[in-house]
């Protein structure tokens, strides 16, 4: 099976090195050099990673044959994609791999019915499931701890705890512009009375 575990960013400096958006939760297995990567579009491929290292926060790599800037830059939005095994399992019990989550079963605690997850979206600062709702619509969750409770693969569900409004609107929890004044009123009163001037001990 083939999952896309990087996409390409732009070169960096003038030795073919480019940057990378990673994907996969074990970049040190699956683009360690020597790692050979099938490609998105695939006449740009198969890449060989040659060297790896990590800049001001980013994994930066090179590939073998590619030697200067423009020959990097041309690899610029080209998916890796890596061949694993569908019956292997990530070292840490917590991480899954995405064809592992797709098509779950999304549940609430009580076991009401939300959807099932179509599509896993890998953001910079965390992933979401794209969950397709009985009706046909779809609701975006993120895969956090606070909202996602349990992933069971036994019974192939996935249990939420979803703050309200998250995936109701009708839930969502409204302030109307009345109590935000006279919140703001009460708090400027206390101020003015509790607050010290200016060069005066409280």
């Amino acid at each position: 099976m083939q999952l896309v575990v990087a996409r390409i960013g732009r070169a960096h400096g003038i030795k073919g090195e480019v940057t990378v958006e990673v994907r996969t939760d074990e970049p040190e297995l699956r683009l360690g050099p020597g790692a050979v990567l099938a490609t998105e579009p695939a006449s740009t491929g198969p890449l060989t990673i040659e060297t790896g290292r990590v800049h001001s926060g980013r994994l930066l790599l090179r590939f073998e044959g590619v030697r200067d800037r423009t020959a990097a830059e041309a690899l610029r939005n080209t998916l890796l994609i890596a061949d694993v095994d569908p019956a292997e399992l990530p070292e840490d019990p917590e991480e899954f791999y995405d064809h592992q989550l797709m098509d779950l079963d999304v549940v609430l605690a009580d076991g009401t019915e939300i959807g099932r997850i179509t599509e896993i979206t890998h953001l910079p600062s965390q992933d979401l499931f794209i969950v397709e709702r009985p009706d046909g619509t779809e609701v975006m969750i993120p895969f956090v701890e606070e909202i996602v409770a349990e992933i069971d693969l036994e019974e192939q569900r996935a249990v939420i705890t979803p703050p309200p409004g998250l995936i109701d609107d009708s839930e969502a929890i409204v302030v109307s512009t009345r109590d935000e004044e006279t919140a703001a009123e009460s708090a400027a009163g206390a101020s003015d009375k509790d607050s010290a001037e200016p060069g005066k001990d409280a």
